[in-house]
């Protein structure tokens, strides 16, 4: 056999990541990189590796099953998952990656860790987003938190449906989607009737989406008699009786199908223990909303790394036209191209985990600044990032020709995944209104915003012209949630730019502001001007095993 790319196993996927890495150095201080790199390289030499790669794959090609009823007609409500599943999901528990809040410099160390384990298969990451991002919730509630936050902060994965307190460690999820609703969740139905003892409730409807089935706890927003009220739903109760949490059905998704979502169903006798105040639901869930969606901004970034990965691996072994494909100049363009969408999406993801660090401590008016940059920065990138992975994704799909159209070659799989970030957790349209809506209501988010791109003011004119050029659609909010994609993906682009400029080598810089904003690219991946120094892109972009 000739001319064929090998495997693209058995390397570091974190190390390989130059992007990843570097912000790693970055944002973390220096007494603790030593610790994370330690952490980090084992997980990424294990993501690499062969065996990991086919626990993803196994996941994958045999989805979770749905176990309603023992042999003996008890309702179990149970869901069966791949033994990989499991492996991957206690892989990733054991490395941290539920495990931020408190940590010294967490969410950098996690956020890193999420990017690499995702590269596996994306869909194990969505029960440890939702517990990693329940913990700010449960604070709402100081009771529940002391028993509930050591559990999700555990390093240890026991699979199986026990009380909280028999369990080493403990999985959530969430569950406010509704038929009528959807992304409205205000127009939920779902009745919570109180109970003599307080913060007790019993809950009656549909949840039309409820994240990871499998969970230890859920949290749910219902209609209480004060309003739309946050509520934790726990599997089993305290003194061991199974909850009455009927789960309907699995979806039948496009992609992430290692992964259960679920119909269930709260039948006026669900026990619940009420999180926050009542009528206050939104506000207490939010943290953990705003959590999941900078996770769909990793887990995208994930999947475009995977996917230039592959895409540059291939185009080095492979020969057409007389010589190699990474060594023609339109393909150096495309991988190029690539490259940069990549490295931008990394660059602002990590750099929102680190605001959540910062945020997460004392530190004063720093804090204040880096949590109100996090208020309008999360739902911009959230917006943006993943709206360019399904382009990108498809288009490193085309570098393997014929071979990335294969089952095989993994490539399908990162396509059908592509989509789902912009989906989960509000769809583009949420996404831009909730810009809009910081604007409007929190001087303090664009304060925080412009001060962050105006650190490299005067350091590239493409970038002081996109800066200048957002400040005028700012100026004017006549009209503005009609044009509220259009301001959102210029806010994003602008803080890409601003990144780079300030963080990644010259080359990446330059090729970021000529094409994303000066106007010197196309509307497809591979225009990118042919003089900047493509091959240093590509280069920084293969990975070395």
């Amino acid at each position: 056999m000739t001319n064929q790319a090998p495997p693209l196993v058995g390397y570091d996927v974190f190390t390989s990541d130059r992007a990843l890495s570097e912000a790693v150095e970055r944002h973390l201080a220096p007494e603790l990189l030593a610790q994370a790199r330690e952490e980090l390289g084992l997980l990424g030499r294990a993501t690499g590796s062969a065996q990991v790669r086919e626990w993803g794959e196994q996941a994958n090609a045999h989805p979770p099953r749905l176990l309603t009823h023992d042999r003996y007609g008890h309702r179990i409500d149970e869901v069966e998952f791949h033994p990989s599943w499991h492996r991957l999901l206690g892989r990733s528990v054991s490395a941290g990656l539920t495990h931020a809040w408190g940590r010294p410099g967490g969410h950098v160390r996690r956020a890193a860790g999420f990017l690499v384990a995702s590269q596996a298969e994306a869909g194990h990451g969505c029960p440890v987003s939702m517990t990693h991002a329940a913990v700010p919730a449960l604070r709402a509630e100081p009771e529940l938190a002391a028993v509930w936050e050591p559990a999700a902060l555990s390093h240890v994965y026991e699979r199986g449906l026990r009380p909280v307190a028999e369990k080493p460690g403990a999985l959530l999820g969430m569950a406010m989607t509704e038929k009528q609703g959807g992304s409205d969740v205000r127009a939920n139905t779902t009745e919570a009737r109180p109970l003599a003892a307080d913060g007790e409730y019993v809950l009656t409807g549909h949840k039309w989406f409820c994240s990871a089935p499998m969970s230890d706890a859920f949290l749910v927003l219902a209609q209480a008699p004060a309003g739309l009220t946050c509520f934790l739903v726990p599997r089993v109760l305290a003194d061991g009786s199974r909850n009455a949490f009927a789960i309907q059905r699995l979806k039948d998704k496009l992609g992430n199908r290692s992964n259960a979502s679920a119909e269930v169903e709260f039948d006026g006798t669900t026990w619940a223990h009420r999180v926050g105040e009542e009528g206050r639901g939104i506000r207490t869930i939010m943290g953990m909303v705003a959590a999941t969606r900078l996770d769909c901004v990793l887990g995208s970034a994930a999947l475009m790394r995977q996917a230039v990965a592959q895409a540059v691996h291939h185009a080095s072994y492979r020969s057409a036209f007389g010589g190699l494909l990474v060594d023609k100049p339109l393909m150096r363009n495309v991988l190029a191209d690539l490259a940069l969408e990549s490295e931008a999406a990394t660059t602002l993801g990590m750099r929102l985990a680190a605001a959540y660090d910062a945020g997460d401590s004392d530190g004063g008016g720093d804090s204040e600044q880096e949590r109100a940059l996090l208020r309008i920065a999360v739902p911009a990138a959230k917006y943006w990032v993943t709206k360019r992975c399904t382009p990108m994704v498809a288009e490193a799909l085309e570098c393997l020709g014929g071979n990335g159209y294969v089952e095989e070659s993994g490539m399908p799989r990162l396509l059908r995944e592509s989509p789902l970030n912009s989906v989960w957790e509000g769809s583009g349209n949420v996404q831009a209104l909730d810009v809009v809506r910081a604007l409007r209501t929190e001087p303090a988010a664009l304060d925080a915003l412009l001060r962050e791109v105006g650190a490299v003011r005067g350091a590239d004119h493409r970038l002081d012209r996109a800066i200048r050029g957002l400040l005028v659609e700012l100026a004017d909010l006549e009209g503005i949630e009609a044009r509220a994609r259009r301001l959102t993906e210029r806010l994003a682009l602008v803080l890409q730019g601003a990144l780079l400029v300030r963080w990644a080598p010259p080359e990446v810089a330059d090729a970021f502001c000529a094409a994303r904003l000066g106007g010197d690219g196309g509307a497809a991946f591979g225009t990118l001007p042919h003089t900047l120094d493509l091959r240093a892109l590509v280069e920084r972009a293969r990975v070395v095993c």
